[in-house]
């Protein structure tokens, strides 16, 4: 008898567990415009949208980086999903959509049905928070592709926006003022530098008492969605700018929607940095410009609005506990 797929390093049987596993999971972020069942070579989602003149599909795709490293050496893999689906929310946040479904794609050297299913139920937890559909994914074993008990995650998400609601920056304008929204760690970035510089002196599961909590734990903490407090404003047209804060920092991301002729004057003191990042500075010595370069600094989402609009910003923002750091300005 010839050798098998199995001594290869492929067990079709264990996929076949984890799709039994998965399916009421994906199942539980159906809603009525879901039109197929798990196990098609495609997910159907209807496609009329009657609440809209104009409505534009936005879509974006994304991983979480080398958090990863971090799920595997604590043993926590139902959370990094959870960060991917938000991650790839607050993007396409930043044109004015709201999410409508989202596509996983889960890579293994050698698949572990119940590891599998705590990352699937990740994406589940994510689809949940921000009302959007898990219609299909992929999940591929590829033995000597990943060292043992590593995997990668990555996911697309297609969302929808009324056109007369596009957020894209054109309406910025000097005397703008930025509101930021505070983030809840370092979300999806920065985490190689992190990772060398923080697990150099602890391990994952050290309890630091300037963290409150252990290395891992705040390592792990999920990339906030700012949907249900960003969407709103986005329909009363109270938006001139939205950044999402990720690789890059503050400056980075913002600048991405600044017109030609603007800069930002950015006021570092204006918010409390989050114990993280101030642990990680010290223990590398890293030089400011760097820090603010790599990390989001505790501020995950950026709000550009007319200087009169500001106010009623940060009332209807008030639960994230929103903060003035800065205002736009000529060069």
């Amino acid at each position: 008898m010839g050798i098998t797929y199995k001594e290869s390093g492929v067990d079709i049987s264990a996929g076949d567990e984890t799709v039994k596993r998965i399916k009421p999971l994906v199942r539980s972020t159906f809603n009525k415009k879901v039109l197929t069942d798990i196990g098609l070579f495609g997910g159907f989602y209807d496609g009329t949208f009657p609440e809209f003149e104009h409505p534009v599909l936005v879509a974006s795709t994304d991983g979480v980086g080398t958090k990863l490293k971090i799920a595997f050496a604590t043993g926590i893999h139902n959370t990094v999903g959870h960060c991917l689906v938000n991650h790839c929310t607050d993007d396409i946040l930043c044109c004015g959509a709201k999410p409508l479904f989202f596509l996983d794609y889960f890579a293994v050297g050698k698949l572990e049905p119940q590891i599998a299913e705590n990352v699937i139920e990740g994406f589940v937890e994510g689809c949940k928070e921000n009302s959007c559909a898990l219609i299909g994914g992929e999940t591929a074993e590829m033995p000597s592709m990943y060292n043992e008990g590593e995997y990668d995650i990555s996911g697309t998400i297609v969302g929808v926006v009324d056109q007369k609601n596009i957020v894209d920056g054109k309406k910025i304008k000097a005397g703008n003022v930025m509101i930021g929204l505070p983030s809840s760690g370092l979300h999806t970035n920065g985490y190689s530098l992190a990772r060398k510089v923080l697990l150099d002196k602890y391990k994952v599961d050290d309890y630091v008492d300037e963290l409150g909590k252990t290395i891992g734990e705040a390592l792990l903490a999920v990339h906030k969605s700012y949907l249900k407090t960003v969407e709103p404003l986005v329909g009363q047209n109270l938006l001139n700018g939205i950044s999402h804060i990720t690789g890059g920092g503050i400056v980075g991301n913002t600048s991405r929607i600044i017109p030609q002729g603007l800069n930002m004057k950015i006021d570092w003191q204006s918010w409390t940095e989050l114990p993280v990042f101030s642990l990680i500075r010290k223990i590398g010595g890293i030089e400011e410009s760097e820090m603010r370069h790599v990390f989001n600094l505790g501020i995950g989402m950026i709000l550009i609005v007319d200087k009169d609009k500001a106010g009623k910003v940060l009332e209807l923002c008030k639960a994230e506990n929103p903060v003035v750091i800065g205002e736009i300005i000529s060069i």
